[in-house]
């Protein structure tokens, strides 16, 4: 397998957290890993034995995406790109400015022939259960009837590809299961994909409309929405698993009685709290563009770059962008 292009210079804890990320996972798990960033600042990273191709220009946070991935030609995440177009690369990995590394891709990759638009697949945890699919969650804010009947079919592809899922459950965010609840969006594409063509050329099964309650359960596999409601779900939920987490922890701890009990209750609720860690599944997917491309949290840690790098290889190997174009072209 060729190397994974891996940005080191984007995300909030870069370079440090993310070459310690690729380090362990070349060492422990065998990835193959190249780094795109600057020398001395990812020299004093510790990379080990990776191989680090210098970059003098850094697309930040706050930097407007369509303009730097034009301004700032030596930036890491577009040279990362470039890689996987050249193919010195099979994948790449940024947890950095989400639009640069969108355009990044789109720009330097390319898009799969006959996607309408790419759209970002980020799996939502279930506990006790595979993760939900949740796409678009903010690649496109307003969409078109047919982008979204296409996100569905990407979303279903990509949940059999990555979780084994023989024929996928889709459902359409709503704000009721009923067809005739929601937006004129909504509905247009209720009727798209409820026809049975869908389903022949998606290998999906729609299930019809779901509700914001049903994105964290077992009912649904795939949940498909337009980016400006994805992205808004996405950070909800976020902040919602954070708030949680953060009053039991105060509560439990609140006496010395309570954190003998906490002592005693944590190993049995650490399983959970890794599922509903952000870091365990390493990222989103970039689905559309003619290469893999992991887009993981501003915030990663060492471990959300291991993960991230895992799923990479995984879908190198299990050939995610051959069946997303096999799919489109039916």
């Amino acid at each position: 397998m060729k190397p994974v292009a891996v940005d080191a210079m984007g995300g909030d804890k870069a370079p440090g957290e993310i070459v310690a990320g690729a380090r362990q996972a070349s060492e422990a798990h065998g990835v193959p890993v190249v780094l795109f960033g600057a020398p001395d600042a990812v020299a004093a990273a510790e990379p080990g034995g990776l191989e680090v191709v210098p970059c003098a220009e850094v697309i930040e946070m706050h930097d407007d995406p369509g303009v730097s991935v034009r301004r700032k030609k030596d930036a890491s995440v577009l040279r990362a790109a470039e890689a996987v177009r050249d193919g010195r690369a099979s994948a790449m990995v940024s947890a950095g400015n989400t639009g640069g590394a969108m355009a990044s891709a789109l720009l330097r990759i390319g898009r799969i022939r006959g996607v309408h638009r790419p759209a970002i697949a980020t799996p939502i945890p279930v506990p006790g259960s595979l993760p939900t699919v949740l796409l678009d969650a903010g690649a496109n804010a307003e969409c078109q009837p047919a982008w979204l009947v296409q996100f569905a079919q990407l979303g279903a592809v990509y949940a059999r590809v990555r979780y084994g899922i023989e024929e996928p459950r889709v459902g359409l965010l709503s704000v009721g299961e009923e067809a005739t609840k929601g937006t004129g969006l909504v509905k247009e594409v209720h009727a798209l994909l409820a026809e049975p063509a869908w389903r022949e050329r998606s290998g999906g099964s729609f299930v019809g409309n779901v509700e914001g309650r049903d994105v964290m359960t077992g009912e649904v596999d795939v949940v498909v929405t337009d980016g400006f409601t994805g992205n808004i779900v996405l950070k909800t939920l976020e902040g919602g698993m954070r708030f949680i987490e953060r009053a039991l922890l105060d509560a439990m701890t609140s006496t010395e009685e309570l954190r003998a009990a906490f002592e005693v209750l944590w190993p049995a609720v650490l399983p959970l709290v890794t599922d509903l860690d952000p870091d365990s599944y390493g990222g989103a997917m970039l689905l559309g563009v003619d290469g893999v491309c992991i887009i993981s949290h501003g915030s990663s840690s060492a471990t959300a770059i291991v993960n991230a790098l895992d799923v990479a290889r995984e879908m190198v190997a299990g050939d995610l962008v051959g069946a997303l174009r096999s799919a489109v072209s039916a």
